[in-house]
């Protein structure tokens, strides 16, 4: 079986010959994590991939999904420790310089519907040579690598998109407010977003489309199940129906926070696949399988679990998880964010090591 086959099939809870190993955010570090790892392991150039053997993932495809050409980035202020900064979506946010937090956004590029209407026209033409452009010079070299194909990633969603552009309180208060604003956005993203597919679909065969959200918090969706289906379901239909038609097997969709009742809907709209799972946000990816048996899960291991304080028992009960979960088929093992810097070397190398031989390797 090849990897490109053992993944699809794990997903869609189909038999494979054995799950795929490292393949998910939650297999991934921190920089700084990455930094502690290689001083405590006395390896200098450490590479996770290589030392452990991960599989190739998905090969996310190089498409220009939003504004193009891009905003000018322009820095506003910085010192020692921060940077501000108007990026390239022209959301203006301050960030640390080591990268090891999320960016705070302090402004965004859509204040009015006039702001919109020039946002549109200046920045979301179809533009399909052009926004495909890295994609023709690297698909000969994609089409060699035994991998499933993705298009769509972080930051593009019907939620989280527009929340980018105009804030999450201006996004809130508008599904109330300015309705048709709210649908013109997602309308509009998912038409360039379904040509610059169709424009793939012809020069190599899509494998994954993702859906990029992070709309929930530790109680759960940050709007109701009534707007989820009016705002945004009817363009997941659109995308689901491009999948149907394309023979394209895997739609995954990646939202933090607690999902149970977004699952419930998503699921009716061509949803099989979702990430990450968080376990503190009250996830529970044992629950959800009995109830949800041939949906594709990757994550839901608690990462909090191999910090330097946490008991070695908590350790061994995401071992026995991830071990109860491959039981049942269509999961792939991994932790539920990307790997922070209180996990020590020796954690995770001992974690890595057992988690292989639950896989078999």
């Amino acid at each position: 079986m090849t990897n490109r086959e053992r993944i699809i099939q794990t997903l869609l809870c189909k038999p494979t010959d054995r799950v795929p190993f490292g393949v998910s955010l939650g297999f991934l570090p921190w920089g700084s994590t990455l930094e502690r790892w290689r001083q405590e392991s006395g390896i200098k150039d450490l590479n996770i991939n290589e030392y452990f053997g991960y599989d190739q993932g998905f090969i996310t495809l190089p498409l220009e999904q939003g504004p193009f050409p891009h905003i000018p980035e322009k820095i506003i202020s910085q010192n020692e420790e921060f940077i501000i900064k108007t990026d390239w979506r022209g959301i203006t946010m301050r960030n640390r310089r080591d990268g090891n937090s999320m960016p705070e956004f302090l402004a965004h590029p859509i204040r009015t519907p006039d702001d919109w209407e020039r946002y549109k026209d200046e920045k979301l033409q179809p533009h399909l040579t052009e926004r495909i452009a890295s994609l023709n010079e690297l698909i000969a070299t994609y089409k060699k690598i035994d991998a499933p194909i993705q298009v769509g990633s972080f930051p593009w969603g019907m939620f989280g998109t527009p929340r980018d552009l105009l804030g999450t309180e201006e996004l809130l208060i508008g599904f109330y407010t300015q309705p048709e604003l709210i649908k013109d956005i997602i309308n509009t993203y998912t038409d360039l977003w379904l040509k610059l597919f169709a424009e793939v679909e012809n020069k190599i065969h899509i494998d994954h489309i993702h859906i990029w959200e992070d709309m929930s918090g530790k109680t759960g969706s940050l709007i109701s199940m009534q707007m989820v289906e009016e705002f945004m379901m009817p363009s997941y239909d659109r995308i689901a129906d491009f999948a149907a038609k394309h023979n394209i097997p895997l739609i995954s969709v990646d939202s933090d926070g607690l999902v149970n009742e977004l699952l419930e809907v998503m699921i009716k709209h061509g949803v099989n696949v979702f990430l990450p799972f968080e376990v503190q946000a009250g996830n529970d990816i044992l629950e959800y399988r009995k109830k949800y048996p041939f949906l594709g899960i990757i994550g839901g291991l608690d990462k909090n679990t191999l910090s330097e304080t946490a008991p070695k028992e908590a350790m061994y009960h995401e071992l026995d998880k991830a071990e109860e979960m491959l039981s049942f088929g269509g999961y792939i093992p991994a932790f539920d964010h990307l790997i922070p810097p209180n996990v020590p070397w020796h954690k995770w190398k001992f974690f890595m090591n057992e988690l292989k031989k639950i896989i078999g390797l």
